[in-house]
């Protein structure tokens, strides 16, 4: 029997065949039209019916999965969840409200973004999960973090009744400017400091601020894809740059904005060598131009030198440095900065007060300031450096060891993930994602974070997993393969031995 669904409907909303796939499925489910234990058809059924690729179909089921929709029985199929909550239909509005050209484009993003985080929600019980990529909480201090809560309130909580400017607390930017000065080398000044409520605020604020309708941005492809939509919504276009083994290649671009991640590429990895740095500062120079430096979790770095970041090598002041605690400290802390030029320092503030008049989130800006000028900061940067490099080599020797013809892991000296090239086929990429699934066992598609066409990769998390969890993760991954071997799915390592 075949599948009924509203596929063309949600073909015209969505840009990508998988998500117009995974609404028509959830509608269809939302709806009572595929009630609870209902068996859905296999991915290339799926994919023959409705004219999209096999690797479309498994996105979109795995999506489902991810927020509970529907549940995969190993050698029975993929069904509807039991006990989905169906929503009450209520009658739509007399009138939809009138969006802007920009307010219709920031939606679609919006819920293009929810889809592509959907590998990072909680997985299933008994799922060993590559996907996440953060700090557990019961590695995080939190003894040393109260106190320095209780600190901020004052005596009696005198100081709760206090805000802060738009610039944000003056004692976290003091506190940054001496943490910047001693480990990164980057003289800065806290007047020229702007704290934000994570660092993508921040971004999308320069964005509004140096970018006109229509202006270009040179960005990393691939790269974090909340910058290229970031650059949509404030009415510019990406400019897409490659990036290879050794970061983002240079060129003349004609733009006037450009975004980086040099101390550690998103997603690769990869460290922009001396002379690209260079090349990139010459570029700025002879341009006229911008470059956002984009600093997301360079700091947990276990091996390799020390990296100069752009802005200590930037004397024209064309380099703005962004950063952000919710790698090191917890996700729940949304607290991100700017270092900024000089001259750029009072359009920036300006423009922040419009939105933020009281700088949000006091109490913890002034804990944080005491907690890094406390020393327990540095302290536990150390203490989850040694941790997570641990963790680190554990995934490199078992995939080394378990799944060295699978994928091939970049280089990786710093942060929470490794980039790891896919060593087979395409096509036999998308059905493996499938086959790990099935042994229970997640991992992040990398292809999401190219703007162009590129051969598969992905990005395993590492930092939330103990090592004997990872050692058992990469062999579920093996059998993966091999199960794939016995279905009848030849590759180059049918003579392999995986268990």
């Amino acid at each position: 029997m075949e599948l009924g669904l509203p596929f063309e409907t949600y073909v015209e909303q969505y840009k990508y065949k998988y998500l117009a796939m995974y609404h028509a499925i959830r509608a269809a489910i939302h709806s009572g039209r595929l009630p609870e234990g209902t068996r859905l058809p296999a991915t290339r059924e799926l994919a023959k019916l409705y004219g999209i690729s096999r690797g479309s179909a498994a996105q979109s089921y795995d999506m489902l999965m991810a927020e509970g929709y529907v549940v995969s029985r190993q050698g029975s199929g993929t069904f509807v969840a039991e006990g989905i909550t169906v929503p009450q239909q209520t009658s739509p509005p007399a009138a939809a409200p009138l969006l802007s050209a920009w307010g219709r484009r920031l939606a679609e993003l919006r819920d293009e973004s929810a889809e592509l985080r959907q590998m990072e929600l909680a997985p299933p019980k008994g799922t060993i999960s590559f996907a996440d990529a953060r700090m557990p909480m019961e590695d995080f201090p939190y003894d040393e973090w109260r106190s320095a809560l209780n600190y901020a309130g004052g005596s009696g909580g005198r100081e709760l009744s206090s805000g802060a400017p738009p610039a944000g607390s003056m004692e976290l930017r003091q506190a940054i400017a001496g943490h910047l000065r001693f480990t990164r080398g980057i003289q800065a000044e806290p007047e020229h400091i702007v704290i934000f409520s994570g660092s993508m605020q921040g971004i999308v604020l320069l964005f509004q601020l140096l970018l006109d309708p229509g202006d270009h941005a040179v960005i990393e492809d691939p790269g974090y894809d909340g910058i290229r939509r970031g650059v949509y919504a404030s009415g510019g276009i990406p400019l897409p740059a490659p990036v290879d083994a050794s970061g983002l290649v240079p060129a003349d671009w004609e733009a006037r904005l450009l975004v980086v991640s040099p101390s550690r590429q998103y997603p690769t990895g990869a460290v922009l060598p001396l002379e690209r740095r260079r090349a990139l500062l010459n570029w700025a120079r002879a341009r006229q131009a911008y470059i956002i430096e984009d600093d997301y979790d360079s700091e947990l770095r276990w091996g390799g030198k020390p990296i100069e970041p752009l802005k200590m090598l930037d004397d024209e002041g064309r380099v703005i440095f962004v950063g952000s605690f919710s790698k090191t400290m917890f996700t729940g802390l949304r607290i991100g900065y700017a270092v900024l030029p000089p001259s750029f320092a009072h359009a920036v503030i300006t423009a922040k007060s419009l939105y933020d008049p009281i700088s949000p989130g006091v109490l913890e800006q002034r804990a944080l300031a005491r907690f890094i000028a406390s020393g327990g900061y540095g302290r536990h940067l150390r203490r989850m450096t040694r941790r997570y490099g641990a963790r680190y080599r554990a995934l490199r020797e078992a995939m080394d060891a378990h799944a060295g013809g699978l994928f091939r892991l970049r280089p990786c000296d710093a942060g929470l993930h490794v980039y790891a090239d896919w060593l087979q086929s395409p096509a036999e990429y998308h059905a493996f994602r499938q086959a790990a699934r099935s042994r229970g066992v997640l991992f992040r598609d990398a292809t999401v974070y190219s703007c162009t066409p590129g051969p598969p990769g992905a990005c395993f998390g590492f930092s939330q997993l103990e090592q004997a969890r990872i050692e058992a993760g990469v062999l579920r991954l093996a059998s993966a393969w091999a199960d794939m071997q016995k279905n009848g799915k030849p590759g180059m390592m049918e003579r392999e031995h995986f268990y």
